[in-house]
C-alpha cells in the first residue's frame, strides 16, 4: 500500500528570507506520506521561484536552494505517484505561465474525470508537460484568468474526485479541499502567518498552533487582506479510513481524531475479534506497532520487539520485482532471535495488499525460531482498489481479492489468519461510517470510477 502525497504552505503578511526553511521543515515531517520526489514554490510579489527534484526532500534541497527561495507566500508537496509515473516532469509543485500571470499548484489525491478535461484542454491548444492529473488542473486555473479566487471556485465545480490543493500565485495562497473531503488539510497559526497542511505533525514540526481543519468543499483564501473562507458545496464527508490504518503518522490528529489512539482501539478490538493463544505480541515496524501495543494491552500477553526495522533503508528502496521485493524486505527487517526462539507469535500488522511481504516476514520468524506463528491485521481484507489517491486501482494485485482467507494464510505461511471486522474498524475510529470511506473494503464507493481511470492514462495514450 503506497501513501498519497503531502502538502504544506504558509502565507506570511511581509517578505519572510527563510520561508522555505519553514516549508522544508513541514515536507520533513510530511515524509512519510511521499518518497519520490520533492518541490518548493515561493511567491516574492513579483514573481513565482522553485525548486524541484526526485528523491526525499533532503536529497532535493540545502541551504544553497533554499537561500535562493525567499519571499511571503510558499507551498510545498512531496510526491507517490497515483498518476503518471515518478519522472522529473511529474515532481510537483506544477508551475504554469499564462498571458496573465503564473501559478503553482500542489496536488493530494486523484481526478478521475481527467481524460475529459484534458482533452478540452488540448483542443484549445494548452500544452502538456508532465502525465498528471496535477497538471490538468493547473491549466485548467489559468485558462480561467487572472482572478486565481474565482478561477479556484469555477475549477473546483469542474473537478471529480479526490484533491487537496495549494494554489499560489505571487502574492496569494488558496487551499482547497474537495467536496466529499477525502483526503486530509488543516490550517494553523505560525505568529502572524496562515499555514495549511496535510497532518497536524508538520504544523507540530515548524511550531505552529492547530486552528481547524478545512472543510470539504471549502476554499480557503490566504492574501493582504485576511483569511477568506468560501464553500463551493455543501458539506459531505468520505474521508478514507485508510488515513487511520496506515497513511497518517501516529502523532498527527485527523476529524478531531488522534491516529494513534484510533490503531491502539484496533488492536484492542482485533484482539476481542481474533483472540490467539501465544507468549508473545510482535508488530511489524513501525505500520503494525501501535496496534499490535493495543492487542497486547486487551490480551495480557506481552509485547515485544521482535522485529527491527532499519531505518535507514527508506520505503522508495522497494522495487517493482519481485526477486528486489524479497531482498528488501530482508535488508528492511530483521528478527530478534533470542527474544522469538521458542515462542508462539501473535504478529500483528496494518493490512495485507499482496501478501508477499507478510510471506516473507512470517518466514523470517520461522527462521528466528518461532514456534507458531499466528497472524493479526488490524483493518479488514483490502477487496477493492482505490481510485482518490491510492496506488490500488488494479483488483488482480490484491491478495484477498482473489483468494479466500484459509489460502491466504496459508501462502504467507502462517499457522492462523485473522482480520479485523469492518464494524470493528469504524468503532476504533470513532466516526460514523457515513462520513468514511470504506471502498475498498466494501466496494461501495463514494463516486462511481471510469473503467479507464489507471496509473499510467496518459502514458498510454
Amino acid at each position: 500500500m503506497k501513501e498519497s502525497c503531502g502538502l504544506f504552505g504558509i502565507f506570511s503578511p511581509k517578505p519572510d528570507p527563510k520561508i522555505s526553511r519553514t516549508v522544508y521543515y513541514g515536507l520533513i515531517a510530511l515524509q512519510h506520506r511521499g518518497q519520490e520526489s520533492a518541490g518548493i514554490a515561493v511567491g516574492d510579489g513579483e514573481k513565482i521561484k522553485y525548486h524541484k527534484g526526485l528523491g526525499l526532500v533532503n536529497d532535493v534541497f540545502n541551504e544553497e536552494v533554499l537561500g535562493e527561495l525567499s519571499g511571503h507566500v510558499a507551498i510545498g508537496h512531496v510526491r507517490y505517484s497515483t498518476t503518471g509515473s515518478n519522472v522529473f516532469e511529474n515532481a510537483q509543485p506544477i508551475v504554469v505561465a499564462g498571458q496573465r500571470g503564473s501559478l503553482a499548484v500542489a496536488h493530494n489525491g486523484n481526478i478521475i474525470n481527467t481524460r475529459e478535461l484534458r482533452s478540452q484542454l488540448e483542443k484549445k491548444g494548452l500544452p502538456f508537460r508532465s502525465t498528471t492529473d496535477s497538471e490538468i488542473i493547473a491549466l485548467l486555473l489559468i485558462e480561467q484568468g487572472p482572478d486565481m479566487l474565482h478561477a479556484c471556485l469555477d475549477v473546483t465545480r469542474t473537478l471529480q474526485g479526490a484533491y487537496c490543493l495549494l494554489i499560489m500565485n505571487q502574492n496569494r495562497l488558496i487551499a482547497i479541499r474537495d467536496p466529499l473531503g477525502f483526503r486530509p488539510l488543516c490550517m494553523g497559526r505560525l505568529d502572524d502567518c496562515v499555514v495549511f497542511a496535510s497532518e497536524t505533525v508538520a504544523l507540530d514540526a515548524v511550531g505552529a498552533e492547530f486552528v481547524r481543519d478545512i472543510e470539504p468543499g471549502e476554499v480557503v483564501l490566504a492574501s493582504g487582506s485576511g483569511v477568506e473562507s468560501y464553500r463551493v458545496s455543501p458539506s459531505k464527508s468520505a474521508f478514507c479510513v485508510f488515513e487511520f490504518v496506515y497513511f497518517a503518522r501516529p502523532d498527527s490528529v485527523l476529524e478531531n481524531v488522534s491516529v494513534y489512539a484510533a490503531r491502539e482501539r484496533a488492536g484492542r478490538i482485533l484482539a476481542i475479534e481474533q483472540p490467539a493463544d501465544a507468549d508473545l505480541v510482535v508488530g511489524v515496524p513501525d505500520s503494525g506497532t501501535v496496534a499490535a501495543i493495543g492487542y497486547s494491552n486487551q490480551s495480557g500477553i506481552p509485547y515485544g520487539m521482535g522485529l527491527i526495522k532499519n531505518k535507514y533503508v527508506g520505503r522508495t528502496f522497494i522495487q517493482p520485482s519481485q526477486k528486489l521485493r524479497n531482498l528488501g524486505v530482508r535488508l528492511k527487517l530483521n528478527a530478534l532471535r533470542e527474544l522469538v526462539k521458542g515462542k508462539s507469535i501473535v504478529l500483528v500488522d496494518d493490512s495485507i495488499v499482496r501478501g508477499t511481504t507478510m510471506g516473507q516476514i512470517v518466514k523470517m520468524l520461522r527462521s528466528a525460531g518461532a514456534r507458531s506463528i499466528h497472524v493479526r491485521i488490524a483493518s479488514p481484507p483490502i477487496r477493492y482498489g482505490c481510485y482518490f489517491g491510492v496506488d490500488t486501482s488494479d483488483r488482480r494485485e490484491l491478495i484477498a481479492a482473489v483468494l479466500e482467507e484459509k489460502k491466504i494464510e496459508q501462502l504467507i505461511g502462517a499457522d492462523s489468519l485473522g482480520y479485523l471486522s469492518l464494524e470493528g474498524l469504524v468503532k476504533a475510529v470513532g466516526l460514523p461510517s457515513d462520513r468514511l470511506c470504506l471502498a475498498c473494503f466494501n466496494g461501495i464507493y463514494p463516486l462511481q470510477v471510469p473503467s479507464f481511470c489507471t496509473k499510467y492514462l496518459f502514458e498510454k495514450e
